[in-house]
């Protein structure tokens, strides 16, 4: 028996029916989405999900003519409410002219209906089921099984399955194994704290929800599998933003005897199809790729959104010999000078021009300078008094800045200058319109590869301070990313120069994808974990299994891990996964809708050999 696709309680779908249908007797079933009564007649639309049909009962179209029992169609409509279940079955009819509806994909026609069935009642929607309704999200997520009901809930819904759909078949294509890997694990370091699970079986032990499936899809390489992908569920116990959630999915992948240029191309043949099939867009291939020196060089961020250009300018051979005193005294100490120019920034009120400065200082700059290019060439600026003609016309070289642009000046140690300025650049972008969504007229997709990036960085510098090792260094990546060859011997010594053989995916800005290519030999494995103060006992205690595994004979292999919520959150022109994920948690990794995370039974606290905390005062 084949299964229908809607079900035996209905023969169509409310959105599928047409002017060819006309004169067909169908079954439809869903939610009423509007309700109008005018006595003699009704007009309800009937919402599923595949569209909005409009239902139409009066006196002549129910079995008994609208007089009978409380199953006419015409009574049922009087008595129905809003996201009601109903059932109903009718004569699909071509709508009169002059009363289509061009907003519907049903809008030619409409069901006279012979009878209604109410399926389930409901009580009145906390908020309407309507895309541009402003309503706040903690309401939304508590009402989750409401809020998806939204048309745009369920369109980023069924965008984020097909996604899914052509990633599996991409890889199957390419001869990649599903394998699915252990959710009950054992901590690692993945550059994030681990959500932890007591185990009951062994008290005073805890399992960890693993970050990544990194160590079990290497240990599928040394088993043979040659090329392994997963739809992964990961989980990472770190503060949250748009771009993050506690727990979350990514394709997970790996494939033995290959290198990045594999990896690379697999990607974009992956994004390419997607994108084609989703969003009807060709994307240009092979992608660009961008070292990431070059990047932190010109944008300010290994995450460069390529959709606008305002770059930055180092302008360190500028102010050599300056009088600005301020850039004198960065310049002598290591630091650097760093500007880029606002196309017709000269609009910019003076106030405007201090709330910037105040925006610096908030991300820990002593201040921000700035200036105006007059239309004579000269530089309206507090600073411009110090400056001489050479350093003005460096500066006008350097950041390519024209008559009307303002010029913005970062200045300090040189990593955080740049990265203040890459901020900057992106913030003024987007307050003066500079980019354009994605596939619009006005914008584009800017696919970028940044490779080449650092092994290490120092400790002083990460995000995640608590990772800072006895050599003062933690990995850029993950420890298990091999050196590029020319630091094979050396990257001990050399730790502060020493790249991977690693690469990020970044689309408009956001990082959708990081991988590398894995160390495969269990002795240099150990040389970096010994360079990053984990000695040879405690790496076979957290890793043993791994560096076992090492010893029976693994080939080369590479990976990488796309964020699906992230790709689908930019395909759907949301700025937020949590519009793109069915059951988030909230900014505080709260979830409204379970009250979730919550107390422990005692009892069940004592099994696990737990004792439970004080819980704080509320204010």
């Amino acid at each position: 028996m084949s299964i229908t696709p809607f079900g035996a309680l209905r023969s169509s779908g409310a959105g599928t029916l047409r002017a060819e249908h006309a004169g067909e007797t169908v079954t439809v079933a869903g939610w009423v989405d509007t309700r109008r009564d005018h006595g003699g007649v009704a007009f309800l639309d009937l919402r599923d999900r595949s569209g909005v049909l409009q239902v139409v009962a009066d006196t002549g179209a129910g079995e008994d003519g609208g007089t009978g029992p409380a199953g006419g169609a015409l009574e049922a409509a009087h008595r129905v409410r809003t996201e009601w279940v109903v059932r109903v079955t009718g004569t699909v009819r071509a709508r009169p002219e002059g009363m289509r509806n061009d907003r519907l994909a049903t809008g030619d026609v409409e069901l006279a209906a012979t009878s209604i069935e109410v399926l389930s009642e409901a009580q009145t929607p906390p908020f309407p089921v309507e895309d541009d309704v402003e309503v706040a999200e903690e309401r939304r997520l508590h009402h989750r099984y409401v809020d998806l009901r939204r048309p745009k809930m369920l369109r980023n819904l069924q965008v984020r399955a097909q996604v899914i759909s052509i990633i599996r078949r991409v890889m199957e294509r390419h001869g990649f194994i599903d394998v699915e890997t252990p959710q009950l694990t054992r901590p690692t370091p993945e550059g994030a704290r681990d959500f932890l699970v007591p185990s009951r079986l062994q008290p005073g032990t805890t399992y960890a929800l693993p970050q990544s499936p990194q160590l079990f899809k290497q240990l599928l390489m040394v088993s043979g599998i040659e090329r392994y992908y997963q739809i992964a569920r990961c989980f990472r116990d770190e503060n949250l933003r748009a771009d993050r959630q506690p727990e979350f999915t990514q394709l997970d992948l790996e494939l033995s005897f290959g290198d990045e240029e594999d990896v690379y191309a697999l990607m974009e043949e992956m994004f390419a199809e997607i994108f084609a099939e989703v969003l009807d867009v060709e994307l240009p291939t092979p992608f660009p790729r961008l070292r990431y020196d070059d990047a932190m060089r010109r944008f300010g961020s290994d995450k460069p959104d390529l959709r606008f250009a305002m770059e930055l300018a180092d302008l360190g051979e500028v102010f050599a010999d300056t009088e600005v005193g301020v850039f004198q005294g960065v310049l002598a100490s290591g630091g650097a000078v760093v500007a880029l120019a606002l196309p017709q920034g000269g609009e910019l009120t003076r106030r405007e021009f201090d709330a910037w400065t105040e925006w610096a200082k908030r991300r820990g700059a002593k201040g921000l300078a700035w200036g105006v290019v007059e239309d004579d060439g000269s530089l309206r600026s507090p600073l411009s008094k110090f400056m001489s003609d050479e350093e003005l016309a460096g500066v006008k070289r350097e950041t390519g800045a024209q008559p009307g642009d303002a010029v913005f000046f970062g200045a300090g140690p040189r990593s955080f200058a740049r990265q203040l300025m890459g901020a900057l650049r992106v913030a003024l972008a987007e307050d003066r319109g500079l980019i354009g969504e994605g596939g619009t007229e006005q914008g584009r997709w800017e696919f970028v590869w940044v490779v080449e990036p650092p092994m290490f960085d120092p400790a002083a510098e990460s995000d995640d301070p608590t990772a800072a090792t006895s050599a003062g260094w933690v990995p850029n990546h993950h420890p298990f990313t091999s050196p590029a060859p020319e630091f094979l011997d050396d990257f001990e010594q050399r730790p502060g120069e020493a790249t991977a053989r690693a690469y990020d995916i970044v689309l408009n800005g956001t990082e959708l994808a990081s991988g590398s290519v894995r160390i495969h030999d269990a002795e240099l494995q150990r040389r970096v974990f010994r360079f990053l103060g984990i000695s040879d006992e405690a790496a076979e205690e957290k890793f043993g299994f791994l560096l076992r595994g090492f010893s029976h004979g693994v080939p080369p292999h590479a990976g990488i891990a796309p964020g699906i919520d992230r790709t689908v959150m930019l395909i759907c022109g949301e700025k937020s996964i949590r519009e793109v994920i069915a059951f988030p948690k909230t900014q505080t990794g709260s979830d409204p809708l379970t009250d979730a995370p919550a107390p422990y039974d005692p009892d069940a606290l004592r099994e696990l050999g737990l004792r439970e905390l004080p819980r704080p005062k509320a204010d």
